[in-house]
């Protein structure tokens, strides 16, 4: 048993409202650069939907992720290493800017600036690759609220096996959202995909990153990477792809799209694994069989060998009983709630989704009869069979049981609340009817109904004395070092790699003019300007107020060189 420590989250799907603040928020934190303007570490779909990039689970086409080979041995679905030194230099297996979209501003100076006239004037859609006027056709949220589902989403791969089942019209569908980011896997595809050896996992906390400095570009692991969330840097020329904000998760706090989530559907906590494991778990016969082979792999962080294990293999005590503690290990398995995306791409991800219950509620209340009844949930579960077998294609490779065993918990958690809730004695039989206990099912409902933020987040701070290897890796990933990478401005990787300096609003031309010159401002400029949005409301900022004033008359005092 070789011990191993790994970050990983849960999301519960049945409180995304689809507000896209966390898609916002990172992408303010990660990607406001020039290069990575189509680029989105956190997205969110609406299901059935293409999702982003469209078509991106059809891996017969980008062959993402691992397949059995004859053998029953795992191999890339892109070709070993032969097959990559032949297309190194024409990758063929690409989305393209099409398949994500062309990332577009507007020309808002047309609106500000046109002289008086009989019509009001129109701020085009610019192309912020060419600068060419374009036409709005798709973007990473085309699919919001199944927007146009009548026209594209009979396009959604996972609708293939269910064959005339799910229908759009408006009575008979059903939809979901499904907040997406890098799975930080076990068994990364996109790690083994790059020729470069750029992209690696981290031994410490398991989280996946690109060496910025070995990169060159090949773009294999774009191609490798089943779920499609490396994106290529058409500034810099490098993949980059989702952190999961460790410099932040190194000083004990979540993630930027969880901290900013205003469900509050992210969990976050430390899982122990047995390394040693993660091949065969991986490499088992039967795709149905991938979601409980993984769950196999995670070790008890209460199980006093396990915790000798760990101790020997170099994991700090307070990381144990942060694992201990976690709410990860919690939903997936104490209560047995949360599912993996995709398990048959056999990556091992470790971002976990919970189903949501709401199509079925819904459709019980629609009808009239009372939602929150065991017998009416209970039963609109088992005959309510197409979002369960959608659920299914997602989160266990098509089989129906787990998920509807994970919805038949759900729906007993909220019954037996409900009782609570109005006074009522609880009724210890429909606990029963699940597997569980009254006071399981009241754990479970404290856990994702009304949990504090500690209780959601279990993040143990990385260590001094690991302070020195940590440094080294923060010099060599992207968007890590202080002032750094990814961050915005000039540095050592080039225009998107320096220190911060957030643009909040600006034109197409001031767009232009900051993607064409060689710095974010003219030199001579920089004394003149002012940006508050750098401002951390401590002290004065420099430049706010003129040289040569005096402390009372609110200027900075400084004089005029």
């Amino acid at each position: 048993m070789r011990v191993m420590a790994q970050m990983a989250m849960v999301m519960n799907l049945d409180k995304c409202i689809g507000c896209h603040t966390c898609s916002v928020t990172c992408k303010q934190a990660w990607t406001n650069r020039s290069g990575t303007e189509y680029v989105w570490f956190n997205n969110v779909e609406t299901r059935p939907g293409q999702g982003y990039p469209r078509g991106y689970e059809d891996q017969e086409t980008w062959k993402g992720g691992w397949a059995l080979n004859r053998r029953g041995r795992l191999s890339l679905r892109a070709g070993g290493r032969f097959k990559k030194l032949l297309t190194i230099f024409s990758n063929p297996k690409l989305p393209s800017i099409h398949d994500y979209y062309e990332p577009w501003t507007y020309d808002y100076s047309t609106l500000t600036d046109a002289p008086a006239q009989q019509h009001t004037p129109v701020a085009r859609p610019k192309s912020l690759l060419t600068g060419e006027n374009m036409k709005v056709s798709w973007s990473a949220n085309w699919d919001d609220d199944l927007g146009g589902s009548t026209d594209h989403g009979h396009r959604d791969v996972m609708l293939k096996n269910l064959g005339d089942k799910v229908k759009f019209e408006f009575e008979q569908t059903f939809m979901f959202y499904l907040p997406r980011i890098c799975e930080h896997c076990l068994n990364p595809s996109c790690a083994a995909s790059c020729p470069s050896g750029a992209i690696y996992k981290r031994t410490e906390d398991g989280i996946v990153l690109v060496d910025q400095d070995r990169c060159r570009g090949w773009r294999m692991c774009v191609s490798g990477c089943p779920y499609k969330k490396i994106y290529f840097n058409h500034r810099t020329g490098k993949a980059e792809k989702c952190t999961f904000c460790f410099p932040r998760v190194e000083v004990g706090i979540p993630t930027v799209c969880s901290e900013t989530c205003v469900g509050r559907l992210r969990y976050i906590g430390l899982m122990l694994y047995d390394a040693d494991r993660v091949l065969d778990a991986a490499s088992v016969t039967e795709p149905h069989d991938l979601y409980r082979s993984q769950r196999d792999v995670f070790l008890d962080p209460n199980d006093p060998a396990v915790v000798r294990a760990a101790e020997q293999a170099g994991i700090p005590r307070d990381w144990i009983q942060a694992a201990q503690r976690s709410p990860v290990w919690a939903l997936i398995n104490t209560y047995e709630v949360a599912l993996p995306l995709h398990p048959e791409y056999r990556t091992m991800p470790m971002v976990w989704y919970i189903p949501p219950l709401s199509p079925v509620v819904d459709i019980v209340r629609d009808t009239g009869h009372d939602a929150e009844d065991k017998g009416n949930l209970f039963a609109a579960i088992e005959s309510l069979r197409i979002p369960v077998e959608y659920l299914a294609e997602l989160f266990t490779a098509g089989d129906v049981a787990p998920v509807t065993g994970v919805l038949r918990k759900l729906a007993a958690m909220r019954s037996y609340m409900r009782d609570i809730s109005m006074g009522d004695a609880p009724d210890e039989s429909i606990a029963a009817a699940v597997g569980m206990t009254g006071s399981a099912l009241q754990d479970m409902y404290r856990l994702l109904a009304i949990a504090k933020y500690d209780e959601r987040y279990v993040i143990p701070p990385a260590h001094a004395e690991q302070a020195h290897s940590l440094e080294e890796l923060a010099t060599e990933c992207s968007l890590d070092y202080e002032g750094g990478p990814g961050m915005g401005g000039s540095g050592p990787f080039g225009e998107g790699s320096g220190a911060p300096v957030p643009i909040a609003v600006e034109n197409f031309q001031m767009l232009r003019d900051r993607q064409t010159s060689g710095s974010l401002t003219e030199p001579g400029d920089k004394r003149g300007r002012v940006n508050l949005l750098n401002w951390d409301g401590k002290g004065r900022p420099a430049g706010l107020f003129p040289p040569g004033g005096s402390a009372e008359d609110g200027s900075s005092g400084e004089k005029a060189p």
